[in-house]
């Protein structure tokens, strides 16, 4: 039996987060800021409290920003993928269950990492939860049409180049492995940290990267994992994230639903929500699952995090290059250095550990896996890593039995070795 649809159309590679313009002063502003307010804040059908302060709006799932657009009327939602890759349901949202050989088993407890807005309450089936946008938010951003977008056209980790100038004048800074070739999708598990941010206009994320293109403008990819970023949801809180861009993020996508693009279908995800417990030094270990894979028949790129809970996609339209497949993936980590005082800022990446750390002490991926032409769950092959600077951040491969392919990643940023 085929899916329940819902017909709406999308129109290729529109970003409804281009409303708005520079910043302006006064009334003008506040006009800006109230209308994309209005736009972004649908009317819910019930509202959540959370205990770390965001408001969550459970909006009926046919009013969620994606359809704001004018000419979103003729897309079918899809409610479910046709096809899952082989495997997907044996993933778990929970304390990593499988440490390493030489590791303690004593750093793992019988306890799952839950969103915070859960202890108050839960959106009804035909919503989806989404965190509600405060006019502060929109405030801290350089402009209404920027808000919700990266700050930089470069943010993605470039393994082929070395050219110092290139790395010198790019503030963000990645630790990261990597396969090219054809794929579609990518799956792996990361533990949870709450790394220490210096500027409010760094952050701090650990995701998946699906790529397709050049490194130039026309560049897509969908990007998902967790994220500390004070400028965009004004605190320090660990949150679930979700990114897209289909030209090298100029003025396409944007993170979680703050435009048109993503399709929310879950009723029991907020985008963007903080995440909690978090990983502990020489402590309990907390990790989630996150897989991203193209679905064969309808071509839309599907997300399911932790325990088979699928969130949405992207559908396959916004993109030129990942209609058909991806051509790179990433995993790891990605810091913002502004060089504050001509310094290189403290905001560590993971947990602020180097990889050599190892267990319990520093951040990792494991049971990386790709997404083959037959919809099929592969171990990588001739995965490289990459940083660009080993001494502020770095990254550190292995292979194990219980593990797979995993690496170890991360850094303090500036240390003696990192001025």
């Amino acid at each position: 039996m085929k899916p329940f649809m819902v017909v709406l159309y999308l129109f290729t590679a529109v970003s409804f987060c281009n409303a708005g313009g520079s910043r302006f002063s006064g009334s003008q502003q506040n006009a800006e800021v109230m209308k994309h307010l209005k736009r972004l804040n649908k009317r819910p059908i019930r509202s959540i409290q959370s205990p770390d302060g965001d408001i969550i709006d459970c909006i009926h799932i046919s009013h969620q920003p994606a359809f704001d657009h004018p000419f979103l009327k003729n897309h079918t939602i899809q409610m479910r993928p046709n096809y899952h890759p082989n495997w997907i349901n044996d993933m778990n949202i929970k304390v990593t269950s499988s440490p390493p050989p030489s590791s303690s088993s004593s750093l793992y407890k019988d306890k799952g990492i839950v969103q915070l807005w859960h202890v108050n309450g839960e959106c009804p089936n035909g919503t989806i939860p989404v965190r509600r946008t405060k006019k502060e938010d929109i405030l801290r951003a350089t402009s209404v049409k920027r808000y919700g977008k990266k700050k930089s056209f470069t943010t993605v980790a470039q393994p082929s180049s070395t050219d110092p100038d290139n790395i010198s004048q790019n503030s963000h800074q990645h630790a990261i492995a990597y396969v090219k070739g054809e794929y579609y999708g990518a799956k792996a598990t990361m533990n949870v940290w709450n790394p220490k941010i210096q500027q409010i206009n760094e952050f701090s994320l650990s995701q998946i990267w699906i790529l397709g293109g050049s490194f130039g403008s026309d560049l897509n990819s969908i990007e998902a994992g967790w994220q500390v970023n004070p400028d965009l949801y004004g605190d320090n809180n660990t949150r679930l994230f979700i990114y897209w861009t289909s030209d090298a993020y100029q003025a396409t996508g944007c993170y979680n639903l703050m435009c048109s693009g993503f399709i929310q279908t879950n009723n029991e995800i907020a985008i963007g929500g903080s995440i909690s417990p978090i990983s502990e030094l020489h402590g309990s270990q907390y990790d989630i699952t996150i897989l991203i894979w193209k679905d064969p028949e309808e071509g839309n790129w599907w997300m399911q995090f932790g325990n088979g809970k699928v969130l949405g996609y992207w559908p396959s339209t916004l993109f030129s290059y990942l209609t058909k497949s991806a051509s790179l993936i990433e995993w790891g980590g990605e810091v913002v250095n502004t060089a504050a005082n001509g310094q290189h800022t403290t905001t560590q990446m993971g947990s602020g550990e180097f990889p050599e750390e190892g267990f319990g002490k520093a951040s990792y991926f494991r049971y990386m896996e790709i997404v083959d032409e037959s919809n099929s769950l592969r171990d990588p092959k001739d995965i490289g890593i990459f940083t660009e600077q080993s001494n502020c951040y770095n990254v550190q491969m292995s292979t194990d039995g219980n593990w797979g392919s995993h690496f170890y990643y991360g850094g303090p940023g500036r240390n003696p070795n990192c001025p």
